[in-house]
């Protein structure tokens, strides 16, 4: 509720913006909607859409077969697919309602790792899985990818693994810098590490 989605969909050009720049490798973008965009970037937001078809067609859509089993992997759906009954090929209704919340979510990140991405933007999208899925999936992505991460997320192991993390309060960023130095010095940082310790 401190308005980080909503400071995200400006950052894109989703929303206009009502003041600042946006860059990228140092060069303004003065329309960041045409800028940030599939080849450059991917972006899955809080509650991903699905298409009414297959979980393979869901992530590929439209992308290369090459890069199929390596999004799956890193996305964490491999120990799904024997659970799913027809693995890649399960049908996930409309919207994807056959799919638990979990599943959903990492199913659209599936599909933002099978595009040869700069720029991978995430808003939340761990929010329904456990901790352990949780784990993997940002040890996955950090530890095998070379490509920017933007990610909307108060969990811990989102920010573990942060190089600069911007602390938002009641819609206003208010410090950046290191996880350590967050810590350190702002109490809003502090409770919400104690709240997501459970």
């Amino acid at each position: 509720g401190s308005g980080k989605s909503t400071l995200l969909r400006a950052l894109l050009g989703l929303i206009p913006a009502q003041s600042g720049e946006v860059s990228w490798n140092g060069v303004r973008l003065d329309d960041p909607a045409s800028a940030l965009v599939p080849p450059r970037s991917a972006y899955t937001g809080q509650l991903p859409a699905l298409f009414s078809d297959t979980l393979r067609e869901n992530v590929l859509s439209g992308s290369g077969q090459a890069r199929l089993n390596r999004a799956v992997r890193l996305a964490v759906l491999e120990p799904d697919l024997d659970a799913l009954g027809h693995g890649l090929d399960t049908p996930v209704g409309a919207r994807g309602v056959k799919l638990s919340g979990g599943q959903l979510q990492r199913t659209a990140v599936a599909r933002m790792l099978a595009r040869d991405a700069d720029l991978l933007v995430f808003d939340d999208v761990s929010s329904a899985l456990d901790a352990r899925t949780e784990a993997q999936l940002w040890d996955g992505l950090f530890g095998e990818g070379d490509v920017t991460c933007l990610v909307v997320s108060h969990r811990r192991a989102a920010l573990q693994r942060a190089d600069r993390i911007l602390l938002m309060v009641e819609g206003r960023i208010v410090d950046s810098g290191s996880l350590d130095e967050l810590l350190e010095r702002q109490e809003e940082m502090r409770a919400l590490w104690a709240e997501d310790a459970g």
